[in-house]
């Protein structure tokens, strides 16, 4: 995950609303999973509770940020260049995620610990991210379309946004 956040920096490069936003979105991962840890450090209902609004807080942040930022990008057609560190970033992400999320998955369920499932779900949003990611800077990056990577952008923005409205509800999902 710390990787992905490298998305950031090439995402402002390449001037990739789908890219900075993947990045953006892996900094909130790894702040979910900084979460886990502090909630497993104590059964303290009240921790578990703000630690839910405070990643359903950053993830509508996050899903209204891109979001605009897509808009403005498509209205303005500002045409993003192509990122061929944005592309393995993608490739990297979609291989990882999928089998971190299993273990997570699987050790939660060991363990009896809906947030560590939880986590999980996010490491397997990752990898939906970075397939929406990977398709819409591989066609502006092939075919030039430069209208793919702020569509993968709001792409990106509902799943944050579905993710958002499931933590500030304390839904611990799979």
């Amino acid at each position: 995950m710390v990787v992905e956040t490298a998305a950031i920096a090439a995402g402002i490069a390449a001037h990739s609303v789908a890219l900075t936003g993947f990045g953006l979105d892996s900094v909130i991962e790894i702040a979910a999973a900084a979460v886990v840890l502090w909630q497993l450090a104590s059964r303290d209902e009240h921790r578990a509770h703000t630690a839910h609004r405070l990643i359903g807080a950053s993830l509508y942040a996050l899903a209204g940020y891109i979001a605009a930022d897509s808009i403005y990008t498509i209205a303005r057609q500002e045409q993003p260049e192509h990122s061929v560190v944005g592309i393995a970033i993608a490739l990297a992400a979609l291989a990882i995620m999928p089998v971190l999320a299993r273990a997570k998955r699987r050790l939660g369920r060991q363990m009896g610990n809906p947030a560590l499932v939880a986590d999980a779900s996010e490491s397997s949003l990752c990898a939906y991210l970075s397939a929406i990611l990977l398709v819409g800077l591989a066609l502006n990056a092939a075919l030039g379309w430069w209208w793919a990577d702020p569509v993968a952008g709001l792409g990106i923005a509902m799943f944050a946004l579905r993710e958002g409205r499931e933590a500030w509800a304390e839904k611990d999902c799979c």
